[in-house]
């Protein structure tokens, strides 16, 4: 078997494939387009399935040190009635760890740091894939090729290579949802670690940082394409009769801060992970909507998944038949949780079905909460080792 490996794209997961890769003694280039790492976007939270995917790969403890476990807050409505209650602590004796919140830029500095040196490439747009012989995937760079065993494709939700090797899906669709999000300037009391409050066609929520900063996003049901000229100013009007601390977050944000993004998805699962010597991972496998906060886990647990079978098979070919059976089943499924969960939540606006929600999340036991978060936590890494 061949060991060299190009990764497309240079987000969490794909350097997180990268680190997975090289553990398993594989010559990794990275290649991102973008000329800047800036890191766009909020925080994140990690599940345990994401942590355990990155103690795999040897970041976790680092990741772990600069998180803030989510213990308390939970889901509420807009006047502040509780709907449900966070026990962080019972999720910890459950599965060995709380739900962690981390700025994103953390993330993928902590990520970056455990790569080889010299390993990623930045400005560097991929415009062609192709595999030119039983064991050789060429890679175009503009007037540069690059060549390697495998190649994987980390390219995001709108991933060039996807659309290249799998001509025939449709690619990403739109939710439905626009999404607004940045993290405050200055440290804020929100008093809870993670909250969400769901309103008609909206849905405000929080995750508090080590330092006392906070990540807020609003998500809202709006036609594809909105964008609002003063951010700060229409949402402080769409949110002025909402519980504390919702005003407050954005009184502590920066006008640049606010990033919008509409959430697309991919609604049509793909047919396959994997093309030939082309393996598909993150958003450009399987996109999903951000409801279970599981995106960014599903793609770390690819990594491992992916360098494991590496590690483990006789040929790149029969290893990729084993990534793909072992992370298209499990993925594709916590992508429909994600869409059904969307439905049930921010996307509900008639009242009646508002009320029944709110009522049956009420008379849920916290026992019963706790076993439904667990469903998509539960996941043990194969080993690097």
């Amino acid at each position: 078997m061949g060991n060299t490996a190009v990764v497309v794209g240079g987000g969490i997961g794909g350097l997180a494939a990268a680190i997975g890769l090289h553990r398993i003694g594989w010559d990794v280039t990275i290649l991102e387009r973008s000329p800047v790492l800036e890191d766009a976007g909020a925080g994140i939270s990690l599940a345990a399935n994401g942590l355990r995917a990155l103690d795999e790969l040897g970041v976790g403890g680092a990741v772990r040190d600069a998180s803030r476990g989510q213990y308390t807050g939970g889901t509420r409505t807009p006047r502040g009635g509780r709907l449900t209650r966070m026990d962080g602590s019972a999720l910890e004796k459950a599965v060995g760890t709380p739900i962690m919140g981390i700025p994103r830029s953390t993330l993928h500095r902590l990520l970056r740091e455990h790569l080889p040196a010299g390993s990623l490439e930045v400005d560097t747009e991929v415009t062609a894939v192709e595999q030119v012989g039983p064991g050789t995937v060429r890679v175009d760079c503009g007037t540069t090729a690059l060549e390697a065993d495998l190649v994987v494709a980390a390219d995001g939700i709108g991933s060039a290579v996807r659309s290249r090797v799998l001509p025939g899906h449709p690619g990403p669709v739109y939710s439905g949802s626009t999404v607004l999000r940045a993290i405050t300037e200055h440290a804020v009391d929100v008093r809870a670690d993670f909250e969400l409050t769901w309103g008609r066609g909206a849905e405000f929520g929080h995750i508090a940082f080590l330092d006392g900063r906070a990540e807020w996003h609003a998500v809202l049901s709006l036609p594809a394409g909105t964008r609002f000229a003063d951010p700060l100013t229409e949402l402080r009007r769409r949110f002025r009769t909402w519980h504390d601390p919702v005003l407050a977050l954005l009184d502590a944000t920066r006008p640049e801060a606010v990033l919008h993004h509409d959430v697309n998805e991919l609604r049509a699962p793909l047919p396959a992970y994997t093309v030939g010597r082309i393996a598909l991972l993150g958003d450009a496998a399987h996109a999903m909507t951000p409801n279970l906060g599981q995106g960014a886990c599903q793609a770390l647990e690819d990594a491992v998944t992916l360098a494991a079978a590496l590690g483990a098979e006789s040929t790149v070919e029969t290893a990729l038949a084993r990534y793909d059976a072992e992370r298209r089943p499990r993925s594709q499924a916590v992508a429909g949780a994600a869409r059904q969960a969307g439905r049930m939540g921010q996307r509900l606006s008639h009242p009646l079905a508002v009320t029944l929600r709110n009522t049956a999340m009420r008379l849920t036991p916290s026992r019963a909460a706790t076993r439904m978060i667990l469903r998509h936590h539960v996941w043990v890494p194969p080993s690097l080792n």
